[in-house]
Formats: C-alpha cells, sequence, structure tokens
C-alpha cells in the first residue's frame, strides 16, 4: 500500500447538478480538502484531474478519462476525491469501478468526507449513498427541467448566443433585442429570398458580398469561435453556407416567436440529444420584436414548399435520389441544371465541394445523360448474362464474395470458439469458488467480489457470444444472396429504360470518381456500382 499512497491521483468535479450545495462543493473548496488531506496523511500527488462543468451520471468526463486511462498505464495507484459524489453519481457504474475495476486495478479509493477508504474496507453503507446519490441527480434534473418549463411559457429565451439580428437585452435577463448593426443581414437574406433565389444562390451571392457569417461577427465582438478564425483566411469570414440560409429563413425567432423542445436529452443520465416531433414542440409567440413580418415570412415558408414540390416532380432527374456519393468525401452529389448553355442539360456535382469549396473536396461532377448511359449499360449486361449463362455468373459472384468475406469468416469463427471456451472454464470456476465458500476456504466478501467478477464476466462473454454468432449466420446469408440477386436481375429480362423502382430494387449505391484527364486529351472517369445484396462485382 505504500507505493499505492506515492502515486496518488486527486479527483474534483463539479457540475450545475450542484449548484445549490455552493460554495461547499466548489473546485477550490474541494482542491483545499485534498491537499490538506494529502499533506496530514503523507501521500505523495502525481496529478491532478478536474472536470468542471460536467455531470456526475456521465462518466465520459475527459479528466476521469485520464485518470483512468493514467491507471492503466500503472502511473496512479490510489485515488482521492472529496466524496463519493465527486467520483459519480450513477450507482451501477459505482459498483463497477468500488467492486471490481479498481480492486482488479490494485487501486486505493478514498473519499474524505464520507471516511471511505477501500485499503479499510468499505462500509456497507456505500450502496445506499451511491444510490442516494443518483437520486440526487435526477431529482435536480427534473427540478432544472420544471424550473427552464416555467420560463420558457413565461417568455423567457435562454441561449448562449443570440441569433444573427439579435443581441441579449441589455436590460431585462433572458430576453432579446434587436441588433441594428446586424439585423440588415437578416432582412437582405429575407430580401433575396421573396425575389426568388433559393438557399444556394442566396449563400453565393452573401459571400460574393463578403457579408460576414454570425460565427465570424461573435469572433470580432467577444473573441468567442477563435479556434475557427484566429489566423484564418479573409474567405473564411464570409463562408457561409446553404444550410445556414436555410435555417435563417425557417426561423420564427424572425417573426418574434421562440420555439422551444426541438431536441431533448435521452435521459437525465444519456444527454445524447434527439430530434422531437414538431407537434410537441412548445411554440410561444410574442417573446420579443420581429425583424421579418409575418406575411413576408409566410411568404417565403410558401415559395420554399413550391421549390421543394418541383424538384419532387422532376422525375428524370431523380431516379437517382439517395444512391449517388462522392467516392472521397461520401456526401451526396447534388442535383443541378446547366441553363447557361445552348442546350440546357442535367449534372450532379459533390454537394460538399458545392458548398464549402476546394479546401474539402475536389469537383466530383457528372452529367445525367452519361450517368445514366452507364449505369443502363451495366445493368442491361447483367441482365442479359443471368438469362444466357447463369452458371458462369453464379461462379463469378461467388467468387467475389469468397474474397470480401472468407477472411472475415474464418476469424470471426475462431473468436467464437476462444469465447465458448473461456465461457466454459467460468462455469467451472464459478462452481469450484461456491465449493469453496460452503467448505469457508475463503471468505464472503472475497466469495462476493470474485462472484461479481465472473458473473459479469460471463455476461459479456454471453452477449458478445450472442452477437458474434449473428455476424457469422450474416456473412452465410450474404452467400446465399447472390442467390437472391440473381433471382431479382432475372425478372428484369429486357432494361430499355432507367426508373427509381428499378435503381432502387438492384444497386445499393453509386460512388462517382473526380474525371481525371489523360496526355492524349481523353477524359476518364471512374464511376463505381454497388449491388443490393452483393455489392460492387467487375
Amino acid at each position: 500500500m505504500k507505493q499505492q499512497e506515492n502515486n496518488t491521483a486527486l479527483y474534483l468535479r463539479l457540475s450545475r447538478d450542484d449548484e445549490n450545495y455552493g460554495d461547499s462543493v466548489s473546485i477550490e473548496t474541494q482542491r483545499t480538502i485534498l491537499r490538506q488531506f494529502v499533506q496530514d496523511n503523507g501521500f505523495h500527488v502525481v496529478e491532478e484531474y478536474v472536470d468542471d462543468g460536467w455531470s456526475g451520471t456521465n462518466f465520459d468526463r475527459p479528466a476521469f478519462k485520464r485518470m483512468i486511462e493514467d491507471v492503466e498505464s500503472g502511473m496512479i495507484n490510489c485515488i482521492i476525491t472529496k466524496d463519493l459524489s465527486r467520483f459519480g453519481r450513477e450507482h451501477v457504474m459505482m459498483g463497477y469501478y468500488l467492486e471490481f475495476y479498481l480492486v482488479e486495478k490494485n487501486v486505493r479509493y478514498i473519499a474524505v468526507s464520507d471516511g471511505e477508504d477501500t485499503e479499510k474496507g468499505l462500509s456497507d453503507f456505500v450502496p445506499f449513498k451511491n444510490l442516494f446519490n443518483e437520486w440526487y441527480a435526477k431529482d435536480t434534473s427534473r427540478k432544472i427541467k420544471a424550473s427552464m418549463n416555467a420560463k420558457f411559457k413565461a417568455g423567457e429565451r435562454t441561449c448562449a448566443y443570440a441569433p444573427i439580428g439579435y443581441k441579449k437585452h441589455p436590460e431585462i435577463k433572458n430576453k432579446l433585442a434587436i441588433d441594428e448593426e446586424t439585423r440588415w443581414i437578416v432582412e437582405k437574406i429575407y430580401e433575396y429570398a421573396l425575389l426568388g433565389h433559393g438557399s444556394w444562390k442566396i449563400m453565393k451571392m452573401l459571400t460574393e458580398e463578403k457579408v460576414p457569417t454570425p460565427g465570424y461577427l461573435n469572433y470580432k465582438r467577444d473573441g468567442s469561435f477563435s479556434n475557427i478564425y484566429a489566423g484564418a483566411s479573409e474567405e473564411k469570414a464570409y463562408a457561409w453556407t446553404a444550410a445556414q440560409i436555410k435555417s435563417i429563413l425557417k426561423d420564427e425567432t424572425y417573426i418574434g416567436n421562440t420555439i422551444h423542445y426541438k431536441q431533448t436529452n435521452v435521459s437525465y443520465k444519456n444527454k445524447h440529444r434527439i430530434r422531437k416531433d414538431k407537434d410537441e414542440w412548445m411554440r410561444i409567440e410574442n417573446t420579443h420584436e420581429p425583424i421579418i413580418s409575418k406575411e413576408d415570412f409566410e411568404t417565403v415558408q410558401q415559395m420554399i414548399d413550391v421549390r421543394r414540390r418541383r424538384q419532387k416532380q422532376d422525375k428524370d432527374t431523380q431516379i437517382f435520389a439517395g444512391l449517388l456519393k462522392c467516392a472521397d468525401c461520401g456526401w451526396s452529389m447534388g442535383y443541378s441544371i446547366n441553363n447557361s448553355a445552348k442546350e440546357p442539360y442535367h449534372y450532379f456535382k459533390c454537394s460538399r465541394y458545392s458548398s464549402m469549396g476546394k479546401d474539402h473536396c475536389s469537383n466530383h461532377y457528372i452529367r445525367y445523360d452519361t450517368l445514366s448511359a452507364y449505369v443502363l449499360s451495366r445493368l442491361r449486361y447483367w441482365s442479359s448474362q443471368a438469362q444466357t449463362d447463369e452458371d458462369k455468373l453464379i461462379k463469378k459472384l461467388m467468387a467475389a464474395s469468397d474474397k470480401e468475406t472468407g477472411k472475415m469468416r474464418n476469424k470471426q469463427e475462431n473468436d467464437l470458439k476462444r469465447m465458448q471456451k473461456r465461457k466454459k472454464e467460468l462455469d467451472g470456476l464459478f462452481s469450484r469458488l461456491y465449493e469453496d465458500y460452503v467448505s469457508e476456504k475463503i471468505t464472503e466478501y472475497n466469495f462476493n467480489m470474485l462472484s461479481v467478477k465472473y458473473q459479469k464476466e460471463q455476461a459479456e462473454l454471453e452477449e458478445k457470444i450472442t452477437a458474434l454468432s449473428e455476424e457469422i449466420n450474416t456473412v452465410k446469408e450474404n452467400e446465399s444472396n447472390v442467390g437472391k440477386w440473381l433471382e431479382l436481375v432475372k425478372q428484369y429480362s429486357d432494361i430499355s429504360e432507367l426508373t427509381a423502382p428499378l435503381l432502387n430494387a438492384l444497386i445499393e449505391k453509386i460512388l462517382i470518381h473526380q474525371a481525371v484527364k489523360k496526355e492524349d486529351g481523353t477524359i476518364e472517369q471512374e464511376v463505381e456500382i454497388y449491388y443490393r445484396f452483393i455489392g460492387k462485382i467487375e
């Protein structure tokens, strides 16, 4: 234990859940208590880890993860916190760390204010303390939600940054006021929209006119987003995106309304955000002065809807919707029409390159007629092969399938055998452990500690065995999918034209590579077709 005491970590944590405690749990108070404790007891502190602003129900905290990495490396073998709640507020994970992980790693843990020390043995009240700490986090979360709900209904608007065109009211808390320095940007965007321009066109016009973006304005005012704009080129200040324009054009903030609960957390433990249905949103009208009239706002919404319907009705060019991807960045290929040519034509272009420029991707571009002709020729070829020489085609497809899945299947089967062997060993270990406990060869404490360890490993193995078995079955199913695809393609014996149902039935995705100009002046472009069930075939 002496070596453990000489490799000590001080862990400090604070979140909004703890505000009601006041200064008693502040980072500085925790630091004072811990430093006094280690000084009085002769501990050698190797490192101090601080998570300020992180909930105790979340163990994915940056400083906590760094501390665990140092435990794994052997640098830390003693952890001290002010109390159990500073380590965490989720009783299942607390039980795992205190009863299994730290014991396995031979790491001593001390909660100073709670008087708990694993070297001396944790008290029987620790599970109850952990449950109470979790209950406190849950109750605090409920109270915060109720408080925020009341503020929202009262028309208050809580936000880190005011939307462009507004600023935080200088006198009234949680209220917006019009920012006369930037309202013209919002008015310009709506003016362009009322003239019939779409978000992409407006984005280009703002960029060409060097209209500053919301992020850049915040950077110039208070230094926020310095990680993006500090030292960046001048063009960065005017790098609007179509998504930003769409968001502004659909934001009811600009007609004086505030909408809450568009998104929510999965639970007070899981902070992952999920989008809610519109009928679950809370809409509070007239919470602040509008910039755009309701009539103009509604006109813009109608124009957006008309433009969307028009695009959907353009069936000849939308048959590839959802199938085309840029081969390099993975973004969708955006559709457009070149009306400046003598004979207007449709084409697809990398949407990331179009919106963000050459720093993010290159000009992946292909005409609709070129793509359509190539895809049609490949589908007609495979349909013909399926009709005239099915056996040869089956061998070709199976060879491609074996090449991709053979190695993976062998590894999976070996992993499965290894896991099944270990599970059988655990069953025997658990049986002998129980016999030793009954015959009083080991103490109840050791029995409980080891049984928890073995049961946890058993449960994890069972889960992995089930998942791996399903993966192996999936690989075997993929091999049988060759027959499924053949039956499918044989249904299209005479493909004369492409349709959306045909493409979606036979093709999973199409990757568009950048065209390459060869020395003789000819243009060469690779197009990869991945078919449903079987993937890519040459």
